[in-house]
């Protein structure tokens, strides 16, 4: 069940929840009236297809239900309803906001009967416009943050409202920016952040006061809540952090930007031991996730730590597919243009080999579901580059993928094989498609969880037996393993224990793999 707003007065609220526990694709809203029995909610809005994912929100004043519908990460639809005129009438009507039209909407904060709603209409980078939510044809909005175009642009990501004014969240080169605005759209600033500014934040904000709360975190700053008077041009002041059992001033941050095999300039992190000799014989590990918008950003680990101390580089790469540059990254990393993520991968993998900071014998790379795909396709594509591979929660069978679980969703992403023209591209990567005799594999780790209700283990289960088959497999130095937790699902959830063992299981594996020696006590 998923709450998604209370009526002012607490007389009843909005949720969401699937109409059949069985079928993950019967997502519905309904509205219940406290009081009456829930077999009485009345249903407002569900789902009408596998990869149509509907949403609903109550406004904070009740006036307004928003709706809509999610079609894949880059296409979606916007309705508004009057609640008033529902209430009186019984009539659930869904005035049409933004409804064919081949870009990202969300509605991001709203002032009355005013919806400030992003879109990536015409603006790739992201940008606000104003809906009068009395008439909200598109013909009617007014453009309240216009986009900051191209490469160089910084991407919007959203923005809150505070009291008299607005807070945009934006990304530059996949760290985050704050900048102030105005009520009638004028750039007041930017809100300096702790650090060197190679980090993330998020603001949480309210509408009655200037009083704001930033979260921040990058590779060598543990997550910290700092205070920060909007009205004024102070500093923001740390408010809570939690202690944490390392330094974290003990390492370097750095980002660099290499070449990809099409010539394209990708940024990437490095994170390491101060003072290491870059001699080209460190052990690394490479992170790589490239896929539904969703952008890669510095973040803290206390368990990378025992990495760092014993010689390890850390590197993070903000491959196509993404977001950390706007929808045109994003687009130019799903369906048929695939392969731009797996190259951008190689690319980083080669600087670092290039740029002496290891070598193939000491390079492993990690990634987990769309990540997990994306490492998949590394050990068939390029196993030249790797001593290991940590595959986790991974698709590998794309010509069958479509076919389990909630699957049916990432077609928009992916495409499927359903179609000819997609399978074309689908089979060229598909891991499970692509083993081949007689090559020399890296190590793998296959992780998967029995009751992962996303990603099934039938991709790691096939795509183990299909490699620890294979003739001539030195299963002693170069294994391929499997490990498939009984009681985890997609990962998500787990206590703390089965996280640091998976933790523990997973580093051990690639320090083995990659020959990392280090002190142990007696």
């Amino acid at each position: 069940v998923e709450f998604a707003g209370w009526m002012p007065d607490d007389s009843g609220f909005l949720y969401g929840r699937l109409e059949d526990e069985k079928d993950a694709y019967s997502r519905a809203f309904r509205y219940h009236d406290v009081g009456t029995h829930w077999r009485q909610d009345p249903l407002l809005v569900k789902q009408d297809a596998p990869s149509r994912i509907p949403f609903a929100n109550l406004t904070d004043d009740g006036r307004w239900i928003v709706s809509g519908v999610f079609e894949g990460w880059a296409k979606q639809e916007v309705y508004v309803t009057d609640a008033d005129a529902w209430r009186r009438t019984g009539k659930f009507e869904r005035t049409p906001v933004a409804v064919g039209l081949e870009a990202r909407f969300s509605p991001a904060t709203f002032d009355g009967d005013t919806m400030y709603m992003f879109t990536t209409l015409n603006a790739p980078n992201g940008k606000i416009v104003a809906v009068d939510m009395n008439h909200p044809e598109q013909k009617n909005w007014k453009e309240f943050i216009p986009e900051r175009p191209g490469r160089e642009g910084a991407v919007l990501d959203g923005v809150s409202r505070a009291r008299g004014l607005m807070v945009a969240t934006y990304s530059k080169d996949a760290a985050t920016r704050l900048e102030k605005f105005a009520m009638d759209g004028k750039s007041l600033g930017e809100i300096a952040l702790p650090g060197a500014g190679i980090g993330t934040a998020s603001i949480s904000t309210n509408d009655d006061r200037t009083e704001a709360f930033i979260s921040y975190t990058s590779f060598n700053e543990p997550p910290g809540v700092y205070r920060v008077d909007l009205a004024d041009n102070k500093p923001a002041q740390l408010w809570a952090r939690p202690d944490v059992p390392v330094d974290p001033s003990t390492v370097d941050v750095k980002q660099v930007f290499y070449s990809s095999k099409d010539g394209t300039q990708v940024p990437m992190f490095l994170v390491y031991k101060k003072g290491l000799k870059l001699d080209g014989n460190n052990p690394c590990l490479l992170y790589g996730y490239g896929g539904f918008n969703i952008s890669m950003t510095p973040s803290f680990s206390a368990t990378n730590f025992p990495w760092f101390e014993h010689g390890g580089v850390y590197a993070l790469a903000n491959l196509r597919g993404g977001g950390e540059y706007g929808e045109a990254w994003h687009e130019a990393g799903m369906l048929a243009n695939k392969q731009n993520v797996f190259d951008d991968l190689y690319g980083a993998a080669e600087y670092l080999i290039n740029s002496k900071y290891t070598n193939p014998k000491k390079l492993a790379v990690f990634g987990g579901s769309n990540g997990g795909l994306l490492t998949g396709v590394a050990i068939t594509q390029r196993p030249d580059l790797w001593t290991c591979v940590v595959s986790a929660v991974p698709l590998l069978d794309m010509v069958r993928y479509q076919n389990f679980l909630m699957a049916k969703f990432w077609v928009p992403e992916y495409g499927s094989s359903e179609n000819a023209d997609q399978f074309k591209w689908l089979i060229k990567y598909s891991p499970y498609q692509n083993i081949k005799k007689g090559v020399k594999y890296p190590a793998v780790l296959f992780t998967a969880g029995e009751n992962d209700s996303r990603v099934h283990p039938l991709h790691a289960r096939k795509m183990t037996a299909a490699m620890q088959s294979l003739d001539g497999s030195n299963q002693d130095e170069k294994p391929v393993l499997l490990w498939v937790d009984r009681e985890g699902g997609h990962g998500q959830g787990k206590p703390l224990s089965l996280r640091i063992r998976d933790t523990a299981d997973r580093w051990g594996f690639i320090m083995w793999q990659t020959g990392m020696s280090y002190p142990t006590s007696d």
